[in-house]
């Protein structure tokens, strides 16, 4: 009885393609495999669209023809440049408050097929405006990794949903967060998560496009995966200082199940 949403986008295109029609095309190819698996959409932002935009209206031609032919609402995911810099400028501008007019005029436009938007941008001030502008109906799930404790809860107005990268690292402290949210409890909610910020905080520091080597080694601290290996020897990319102090926070997040094993 899950809801299952699946990433759309142009990654397994080459990197060099020529047009947008070109990058509409390989979007479609995603899009037409993710919706026949009956999951919803999350367009992903494109690397080849990055490239080959020169303004927003080519952004806005691109997902206007994506959401326009979509059997269902999807989430957009605005990636921001501290996770991908391939991705500066995205939405047409480097500059964030052109490049939200132009986001907002694309969901505007196409509010129907929008459920909501993923904003991974680490910037909790600009999000609390974002979703205070998005049409009635659409959601905002938050990608800050940085503050999400308080996007969640919200300001008794607007709140943000979680569709978050840090959830991986801590999924028993979520989960017990979210079902204090659910039962109205504030200082439970609050308890819960409080201990996991520093770790996230850590995990995704700058190059935060490395959180991922964090991600895998407390997975297999935690027992999940027997070994600590990643494509393209990824597990590297973090130094061995930075992933003492990730598993000093773990232990003190409570979130090692087996310290015994974490600690062998």
């Amino acid at each position: 009885g899950g809801r299952i949403a699946a990433g759309a986008g142009t990654d397994h295109a080459p990197a060099d393609l020529g047009s947008l029609d070109d990058v509409t095309a390989a979007y479609c190819e995603q899009i037409e495999f993710v919706e026949a698996s009956g999951a919803q959409v999350i367009l992903m932002a494109s690397r080849q669209l990055a490239r080959l935009a020169r303004a927003p209206e080519d952004y806005a031609k691109v997902y206007g023809r994506l959401l326009e032919q979509v059997s269902g609402p999807v989430i957009l995911h605005w990636l921001g440049p501290m996770f991908d810099p391939a991705l500066r400028g995205y939405w047409g501008s480097p500059e964030v408050p052109a490049a939200t007019t132009a986001f907002l005029d694309l969901v505007g436009q196409h509010a129907g097929k929008v459920d909501g938007v993923k904003v991974s941008l680490l910037d909790a001030g600009h999000e609390r405006v974002l979703r205070a502008a998005l049409p009635g109906g659409v959601r905002l799930y938050t990608g800050d990794d940085f503050n999400y404790p308080e996007l969640i809860r919200g300001d008794g107005t607007h709140h943000s949903d979680a569709l978050l990268g840090v959830f991986a690292a801590i999924a028993p402290a979520a989960s017990a967060a979210l079902q204090a949210l659910d039962a109205d409890d504030l200082p439970g909610y609050d308890e819960a998560f409080a201990p996991t910020v520093p770790l996230a905080r850590h995990i995704f520091t700058a190059p935060t496009w490395y959180y991922k080597t964090g991600i895998a080694f407390l997975a297999w601290l935690c027992g999940h995966q027997p070994g600590f290996t990643m494509v393209g020897g990824l597990q590297s990319a973090r130094s061995v200082l930075h992933l003492a102090e990730l598993a000093r926070l773990a232990d003190q997040a409570r979130l090692l199940p087996d310290p015994e094993l974490a600690a062998a």
